[in-house]
């Protein structure tokens, strides 16, 4: 069976793609920061699907955590798909640039950006070895878009994607894709704007895009998860 990573997987986004692989067949280690939400989720996928499904609890920003998921990935035989979806927003709720924290944008950059290419360095042999190694970095439309009040979380999307586009040619054996989810009703989004209200799209509904892109396995690039499915 086929073996994926994904942090940030006890709920939201990371936890709905989860569970879409399961139900297709994937073994998975599953990270977070919270144990009990993880093993619950771990536990629920398992038994629905009948896969391996391994909760790694710890901060991906810790070395001995990554070290720990890409561990228990070769205890399943390997790695097929890494998935860096762990986000910290920067401030809760989101404040223009002039009242940003510069705490706060040093551990946004440190989960997006640093802790993500340190998943990457010590994920490199497993998917290396794999006959289809595929890392995929969850941005946003804010590391793109300028928008006010995301300039500090946005920037380190922004850096997120220039990482994987480097690595995509240093790699170009692996696909490596760029995934911006668009709007989703998350936790991460209700404490980034708190006040909005609008209807989202469940993360439920964007994951076929992901799906899509696993099965067609286009060109390693940036790609809109909604552009990829019909998610009205």
């Amino acid at each position: 069976m086929p073996v994926a990573v994904i942090t940030g997987a006890s709920k939201g986004l990371g936890r709905a793609l989860a569970a879409a692989l399961a139900e297709q067949g994937w073994d998975l280690v599953l990270g977070a920061r919270t144990a009990s939400a993880l093993n619950e989720s771990a536990r629920s996928i398992g038994a629905s699907y009948g896969t391996r499904v391994v909760p790694v609890a710890g901060d991906v920003t810790d070395a001995g955590h990554r070290k720990e998921l890409l561990a228990a990935a070769g205890g399943l035989g390997g790695l097929d798909l890494l998935v860096s979806n762990a986000s910290a927003l920067g401030a809760e709720p989101l404040v223009r640039l002039d009242a940003l924290p510069l705490e706060g944008l040093r551990a946004a950059l440190e989960t997006n950006v640093v802790a993500a290419l340190g998943l990457v360095q010590e994920a490199l042999p497993l998917l290396r070895a794999s006959e289809a190694g595929t890392v995929i970095a969850v941005s946003s439309d804010a590391g793109a878009e300028a928008y006010e009040t995301w300039g500090g979380y946005g920037a380190s999307k922004a850096a997120l994607d220039q990482l994987a586009a480097v690595l995509a040619v240093e790699e170009p054996e692996l696909r490596v894709w760029t995934v911006d989810p668009g709007d989703m009703q998350t936790d991460l989004y209700a404490a980034a704007v708190p006040d909005d209200d609008d209807p989202r799209p469940a993360p439920e509904a964007v994951v076929p895009g992901f799906l899509r892109l696993l099965e067609q396995r286009p060109v390693s690039g940036r790609y809109a998860a909604p552009a990829l499915v019909d998610v009205r």
